[in-house]
C-alpha cells in the first residue's frame, strides 16, 4: 500500500470548549489541505470558535494551506471568533508575513500567548444578559 510522499498529521486538543488547538505535522500543501480542511470544519460544525493552528512541525506550506486559515478566520468572524497561529516555521512565517497572511491572522509564539490573546479579543459591544426594559 503506497503512503502519501508528504503525510500530514493533524492532532485536536480542546483546551476550552469553545477553544480547538490543532496541531499540525508535515507539509500543508495541495496533498494535504483537504484533510486539514476537514478537521478545521468538524471543530466549527462542533461550535468552536477559536482555532489555535500550531503550525511549529510544518517544514511547507503553500497557497492551499494558507486559502484554509484564511477561510476559517472569516467563519471565526461570524460568531465573534479567533484564529491564531502558533510558532511558525521560518519557511511558513515567511509565506505568512509576504502575503499578508499575518497582518490578519495574529501570530503567538506559544499556546499561552494564544490564550490570551483570545481572552482579551475584540471588543465586545454589547455584554450578552443585559438588563432589559
Amino acid at each position: 500500500m503506497p503512503l502519501a510522499q508528504n503525510p500530514l498529521s493533524v492532532e485536536v486538543e480542546l483546551p476550552r470548549e469553545d477553544v480547538a488547538l490543532i496541531t499540525v505535522d508535515g507539509y500543508l500543501d495541495v496533498d494535504t489541505a483537504t484533510e486539514f480542511q476537514a478537521h478545521l470544519a468538524n471543530q466549527l460544525h462542533h461550535g468552536r470558535r477559536h482555532f489555535l493552528l500550531d503550525l511549529s512541525s510544518v517544514p511547507f506550506m503553500d497557497s492551499s494551506g494558507m486559502n484554509i486559515i484564511l477561510r476559517v478566520y472569516q467563519e471565526t468572524r461570524k460568531t465573534e471568533g479567533s484564529v491564531h497561529v502558533i510558532s511558525p516555521t521560518p519557511a511558513v512565517r515567511r509565506i505568512l508575513d509576504l502575503t499578508g497572511v499575518s497582518i490578519t491572522v495574529p501570530i503567538s509564539e506559544s499556546v499561552d500567548e494564544a490564550l490570551t490573546r483570545v481572552d482579551e479579543g475584540p471588543e465586545h459591544p454589547e455584554e450578552p444578559g443585559g438588563q432589559s426594559i
